[in-house]
């Protein structure tokens, strides 16, 4: 099968998403099918390498605006490669019309990664080809139930879509050989950007005595929330640890007690580190925000989940797992059994293609490819 996966950064880029399009081209690559990635280059001009047995087209880019790439040659490079199945991940305009238009045939996927949430204005001139394209996919892929439910882009399309979580490799990621001695330790990892709700954390700290806060990643906010934390008079007990090696991520969730999500937007739509850390045998608190995070972690069995921006209820939820290692104990074995169940990155990919197959045995026929709802 020739597939196409578009997006407009790869690895080297980090990122979920990123990450997410690695893992699935790489697996698809391994069991024989031709796999390209089309992206776009940071720079002007255009490069094609091969990576981990996948072809990578990093199409020229003339400049940033909202977030997104302004490239003339990656739609030109779309209508030039020949797939049966083209795969586009979501939010990405340029990509959505990309596939759609310049498909000349082949399955269109969509993966339905985020609702947009800051760039509303922008969303108002784009959200009516947003929604047209969507009608016109022969499958949305989302990535939780919670999400298709609450999403005003997947609700009324809901008969098109399929659930396929996420997943994460539970060879990498697996609990500690012993467990984490030292002092009351959380962990948050992710990129510092706003919608984390880093800052309801760090409001958190002040009635925690003794807790200290890793915080791992890197991104905009950091020195605002450097700032907070000096202001809070917290700073002594959080590390700010920047970007870290993925072969050195796993090590970072066997020191600490409690990893910590405390989103405050539908921007954090799922949380893989969630994923991360309950393979990792450590329980999990996050928030309720409307989107897979409180699907992901099973509120009172694998961790706590709590309302967002709520500093009281987010420093009881901490309290309560720190000072309990018994139940801190049993919720990160249950995260880590659901994970091994739901969650594992080679049960993904194998779910993807699947809807892949489905779509090619009757790729234009829209919402009656029998696909729809959970995969698996």
């Amino acid at each position: 099968m020739n597939i196409l996966h578009i997006y407009k950064d790869y690895f080297p880029v980090l990122g979920g998403i990123e990450n997410h399009v690695r893992v699935l081209a790489v697996a698809q690559a391994a069991v024989g099918h031709a796999v390209t990635v089309l992206v776009c280059n940071p720079g002007p001009r255009t490069q094609i390498v091969e990576l981990e047995g996948v072809r990578v087209i990093k199409a020229g880019r003339l400049t940033t605006a909202a977030s997104m790439p302004i490239s003339f040659s990656q739609p030109w490079l779309a209508a030039r490669q020949r797939a049966d199945v083209i795969h586009v991940h979501s939010p990405y305009p340029l990509g959505e019309v990309s596939g759609w238009l310049l498909g000349r045939g082949a399955g269109l996927i969509i993966t339905h990664h985020s609702d947009v949430v800051r760039q509303q204005g922008w969303l108002r001139l784009y959200g009516p080809l947003l929604r047209l394209i969507l009608r016109h996919a022969d499958c949305i892929i989302a990535t939780s139930p919670r999400y298709i439910e609450t999403s005003p882009w997947l609700r009324p399309v809901a008969e098109r879509c399929v659930v396929v979580p996420l997943g994460v490799d539970t060879t990498r990621f697996g609990p500690p050989a012993q467990p984490f001695v030292g002092p009351p330790t959380l962990l948050f990892a992710g990129k510092l950007r706003y919608y984390k709700g880093v800052d309801t954390l760090l409001r958190a700290l002040p009635a925690l005595p003794a807790v200290h806060l890793k915080l791992v990643g890197d991104g905009p906010m950091r020195q605002p929330w450097m700032a907070l934390a000096q202001e809070l008079g917290v700073a002594e007990r959080v590390h700010f640890l920047g970007e870290v090696a993925d072969d050195e991520l796993p090590a970072c969730y066997h020191q600490a007690h409690v990893f910590v999500l405390p989103a405050n937007a539908r921007a954090e739509a799922f949380g893989t580190v969630l994923l991360e850390a309950m393979a990792s045998g450590l329980p999990c608190v996050t928030t309720e925000v409307g989107s897979g995070t409180s699907w992901v972690v099973q509120d009172g069995v694998t961790g706590r989940v709590v309302p967002a921006q709520d500093v009281a209820a987010l420093t009881a939820a901490l309290a309560e797992l720190l000072a309990d290692p018994v139940r801190r104990q049993r919720m990160g074995q249950a995260g880590r059994a659901r994970v091994l169940a739901e969650f594992d990155q080679t049960r993904m990919a194998a779910r993807v293609l699947e809807v892949y197959e489905a779509v090619r045995r009757s790729p234009r026929r829209r919402a009656r490819i029998g696909i729809s709802g959970a995969i698996g």
